[in-house]
């Protein structure tokens, strides 16, 4: 009796392990481009803080997970009543920065070769010599179950996609800020692909996963 519930217990352990693990936190959908929601008179433009506005993103494998910033090298955010109107964001992709690990302790190899200026392994993620910046444009906005949600199109190695995810936007005199919950993009949507069990077969425990996790978080000013 005590064996047949060490097991149930063990195997009860291992299925909220496993469900922890595997958790999407608000997966998108990678759709067709849209047409880019245009700005009105009326509203109130803000321009992005570079410095004080960041990407945070987190990538796993079987071995664990490495997770990074990114910044923004330009952004627009109009604002009208109150609510998000329109907006683009350009997407320095040679600041990809791995924040787990110490330099030395394999930071500048990993930041290597995600940004693909290893000879060889130029294409394995971003080659940022060839694609040395991503952008984001606003197309429009809906409300998901009390969330508002921000659609707009994500463009990264040439390949443009339309996502959703909930964002929270605010403004306190000249300053406006974005931030979104956590949302979840399968990368080989934009063709980015090493490592991926869902192109390339055999791949055994060498893979890295599809998904990568992101937060957006913009500080703008008033233009």
């Amino acid at each position: 009796m005590k064996k047949n519930f060490l097991s149930i217990s063990l195997i009860a352990c291992l299925t909220v392990f496993t469900a922890c693990k595997t958790e999407k936190k608000n997966e998108t959908s990678a759709n067709d481009a849209e047409t880019v929601t245009e700005t009105t008179v009326e509203a109130v433009k803000y321009e992005a803080v570079p410095e004080e506005s960041i990407i945070e993103w987190k990538g796993s494998k079987p071995t664990g997970t490495h997770t990074g910033t990114i910044s923004l090298e330009s952004g627009i955010i109009a604002i009208k009543d109150g609510a998000l109107e329109s907006g683009n964001f350009l997407i320095d992709m040679n600041t990809i920065t791995v924040t787990d690990l110490e330099a030395g302790d394999g930071k500048e190899d990993l930041e290597a070769h995600l940004k693909g200026t290893v000879e060889g392994k130029e294409d394995h993620f971003f080659n940022v010599a060839e694609h040395p910046t991503a952008y984001f444009e606003v197309t429009g906005i809906e409300e998901i179950e009390g969330k508002t949600h921000i659609k707009g199109n994500l463009a990264i190695k040439g390949t443009k996609k339309n996502i959703s995810f909930p964002v929270t936007v605010t403004e306190n005199g000249d300053v406006a800020t974005l931030t979104s919950e956590p949302f979840t993009i399968d990368r080989t949507n934009w063709n980015v692909n090493y490592g991926s069990k869902s192109v390339f077969d055999d791949l055994g425990d060498k893979f890295v996963n599809d998904d990568i996790e992101l937060v957006v978080k913009v500080k703008a000013k008033k233009a």
